[in-house]
C-alpha cells in the first residue's frame, strides 16, 4: 500500500511540475526572434491594432460626432417641452441684458441653442418661451 501512495505521489508531483513548466512564458529574446504580434512599431505599450484599424476607427467616431451635431442643429424647440440635459451646462447660459431679452422672472434662464433664445424654468426644466433670429 505505501508503495503505491508513493508512486501516486511522485506521479503526481512530476505531473504538476510539468504542466507549470508548460505554463510559463516564453521568451523569444536570446535567439533573435521578435513575432510581428509583438512588435510595436515605434508605439510605447502593446498595441496589436495595424494603422488601417486607427484610421478606420478615427473616421468612424468623426462621422458619429458630425451626425450628433446635425442632429442637434436640426432639433425643433416647443414650449412646455423638457430642455434636454446636454443643453443645460453654462456654456449654453446667457445675460439677458447682453442680447436685450426681456427680464426673466425668478428660477427663470435664458440659454442661446443654436440661434434661438430659449427662457427656460429652472425649477423643472421645460421651455417657457422662444426666441428664433
Amino acid at each position: 500500500m505505501k508503495k503505491i501512495l508513493a508512486v501516486l505521489a511522485i506521479s503526481f508531483s512530476a505531473l504538476m511540475t510539468s504542466s507549470l513548466s508548460n505554463a510559463a512564458p516564453h521568451f523569444d529574446q536570446d535567439r533573435g526572434y521578435d513575432h510581428p504580434r509583438n512588435s510595436n512599431q515605434g508605439k510605447p505599450g502593446r498595441d496589436f491594432r495595424g494603422d488601417d484599424d486607427d484610421d478606420r476607427m478615427q473616421n468612424n467616431r468623426r462621422m458619429r460626432e458630425e451626425r450628433g451635431v446635425q442632429r442637434l442643429q436640426q432639433h425643433k424647440w416647443q414650449t412646455g417641452y423638457v430642455m434636454p440635459q446636454h443643453y443645460r451646462g453654462d456654456g449654453y447660459k446667457v445675460d439677458y441684458r447682453d442680447y436685450d431679452l426681456p427680464k426673466p422672472g425668478r428660477s427663470q434662464q435664458w440659454y442661446k441653442i443654436n440661434n434661438d433664445y430659449i427662457l427656460v424654468n429652472s425649477e423643472n426644466n421645460s421651455i417657457l418661451r422662444i426666441l428664433g433670429l
